[in-house]
């Protein structure tokens, strides 16, 4: 290797937005130890070398006083023993000094884990805070740089002699640290070639990707580095896959290195032909956006959020004896009561079931007159007292009409007779070690309770007309929010320091016309519902306008999701009091957040 500080001329061609390898700030670190583990070892000594751009900016060499004798193994290895060490500074007076030569730059070293889990341990050790560096292995490096008919082996010493560095390395830190360097600038060499121009390159270097897919890593370059949605498209202009991520750039090369491991999303990238990027100005946009997208090209990659229209709900329908039923929603047609949306067909029958569970509404398919007919016969349900048999006159409209009543109020306001029934039966079943059948009773509570609390959330956001809100960004400003019957409308962030009201009059006057919905679904996908109730209950959000409505009942189904905690297992420990301990120990300890 020439002695003339080298210069890669493909450092040029760089992504724009990527840091080209010239401009970083290397710190290659050689340690030598009494042993190799970072635990029960020490550090003997530390060589690093500064470097940037092919240049060297500086040089720390110091032996350490490991505070034990060196192992005559070590000594005759590395010449370093006892005897030199006495004396020398502690690694508690060595390692500021690191951390400080090392600030802000990677970090480089021959079998990378091996000096960084050292100089880690020593930090933890020591009580100093660990700087997580990025770190790069030329160890790594070679192996994806150099194929085995250049080198037999990996070894710092054969690499040094490949790339003919100006040192030998020779197990003393500084000399091993200034041979790293060489071999590095070597490997940056070849790897250039392989087009790893830059540190976001450099990054990924050593992932075990096939060459076809990292040649495909093109497709990244001049992608914007900021919020927003990234949609993948093939020759045919067909959306493939649809994202969203706070760095459109960085996400998008994630998907030709090692970080992505998906077979389907190995299988999308070979088919891309170019990445279109949607640039948001906030997180939320983004989240809506990709949603929006996913629905409207329904691409064949994406797993989720395809059909929307497809998500179903419980009916309790409007007719003279009324009855639970799966439907895809709201139509708006009567005055029906919904639970949902729910996410499968099984989460929907295991909601239904916990209903019929706990009230004795009829479970026939086919609809009532409020005359029975002169033949009809009661079905074994009636037996088993779990219906009033109206089909037979056994029950008049008047006395079924109480059992709806009673399910409409826990299906739209306080679930507590569903929670106190299947409480009971858990309860029970634990008692006697039946836990298989007593989750299956907890599983169907929580689909209920999930479902329930959906509706009664979607339900106060779609009914108002429109929502103004704002939250204080980072960089000053407020990102300002118009919603309508649940859907985001509009969004804008005003500038720093500067009075928001004229962007939200502007943003109010431009907002999207919503036409009132079918409740309590919203006019946006129920994810999107979701999404925008999860950002409105965030504490730095202030409600700038809100009409009527926005509130939920006190001891709705909302009241029993607690974050982070299973609905059902709050439902059941903050249940009846007379539950017995067995079936409360099933289930978990009580929230400290429990109902209200």
């Amino acid at each position: 290797m020439p002695t003339a500080a080298p210069v890669q001329p493909t450092f040029d061609a760089f992504d724009a937005g990527a840091t080209p390898l010239r401009e970083v700030t290397f710190v290659v670190v050689d340690l030598e130890t009494t042993g190799g583990n970072p635990q029960t070892c020490g550090i003997t000594e530390i060589g690093a070398v500064r470097v940037r751009g092919g240049e060297v900016l500086g040089e720390l060499q110091t032996l350490v006083d490991p505070g034990t004798p060196v192992p005559a193994t070590i000594a005759a290895l590395t010449g370093i023993t006892t005897s030199m060490v006495r004396g020398a500074p502690t690694i508690a007076e060595v390692l500021p000094s690191f951390l400080e030569f090392a600030r802000g730059a990677v970090l480089v070293a021959h079998n990378a884990p091996f000096d960084v889990g050292f100089l880690r341990a020593a930090a933890t050790r020591l009580g100093h805070p660990w700087p997580a560096p990025r770190v790069v292995d030329t160890v790594a490096l070679a192996r994806r740089a150099l194929t085995r008919d250049e080198v037999p082996n990996n070894k710092l010493a054969t690499l040094a002699a490949h790339f003919r560095a100006t040192v030998t390395p020779v197990h003393r830190a500084l000399d091993d640290a200034r041979a790293t360097v060489d071999v590095l600038h070597g490997l940056l060499d070849r790897l250039g070639a392989l087009g790893v121009t830059t540190l976001e390159d450099l990054a990924t270097a050593a992932d075990p990707v096939p060459a076809a897919r990292r040649r495909r890593r093109h497709l990244a370059d001049g992608l914007p580095d900021a919020p927003g949605v990234y949609q993948f498209l093939d020759g045919r202009g067909e959306v493939l896959y649809v994202g969203t991520s706070t760095r459109i750039r960085t996400r998008v090369r994630s998907y030709f290195t090692a970080a992505e491991s998906r077979r389907r999303m190995t299988e999308m990238v070979m088919l891309a032909e170019r990445v279109h990027p949607v640039v948001c100005g906030s997180v939320l946009e983004a989240r809506v956006r990709e949603l929006r997208l996913i629905a409207e090209h329904r691409p064949r990659y994406n797993r989720r959020s395809r059909h929307p229209e497809r998500q179903p709900w419980v009916r309790l329908t409007v007719e003279p004896f009324p009855r639970l039923s799966v439907v895809r929603g709201p139509d708006g047609r009567d005055d029906a009561t919904h639970i949902g949306p729910f996410g499968s067909r099984a989460a929907v029958q295991l909601a239904v079931d916990a209903l019929h569970a706990t009230f004795p509404v009829r479970q026939c398919s086919g609809r009532l007159p409020a005359r029975p007919a002169a033949h009809a016969s009661a079905c074994a349900l009636a037996g088993l007292g779990r219906c009033g048999a109206p089909c037979t006159g056994a029950q008049s409209v008047a006395g079924y009409a109480g059992v709806v009543d009673a399910v409409r109020a826990a299906m739209t306001g306080d679930p507590e007779p569903v929670v106190a029934a299947h409480a009971q039966r858990i309860a029970a079943l634990a008692l006697e070690e039946r836990f298989e059948e007593a989750a299956a009773v907890r599983d169907r509570l929580e689909a209920f309770l999930r479902g329930a609390a959906r509706a009664q959330r979607s339900r106060r956001l779609a009914a108002i007309p429109q929502l103004v809100a704002a939250r204080r960004v980072d960089a000053g400003g407020w990102e300002v929010v118009v919603v309508r019957h649940g859907r985001l409308c509009a969004t804008a962030t005003s500038p720093p320091r500067a009075d928001p009201r004229p962007v939200i009059d502007a943003l109010v006057s431009t907002a999207e016309h919503v036409d009132p919905p079918a409740l309590p679904a919203g006019r946006a996908h129920p994810e999107e519902v979701d999404l925008v109730l999860s950002w409105l209950e965030d504490d730095d959000v202030r409600l700038v306008e809100v009409g009527d409505g926005w509130a939920c009942p006190v001891r709705g189904a909302e009241a029993y999701r607690v974050r982070g905690t299973s609905p059902a297992v709050v439902a059941v420990t903050a249940g009846p009091r007379d539950l017995s301990d067995a079936g409360r120990g099933m289930m978990g300890a009580p929230s400290p957040g429990g109902t209200p």
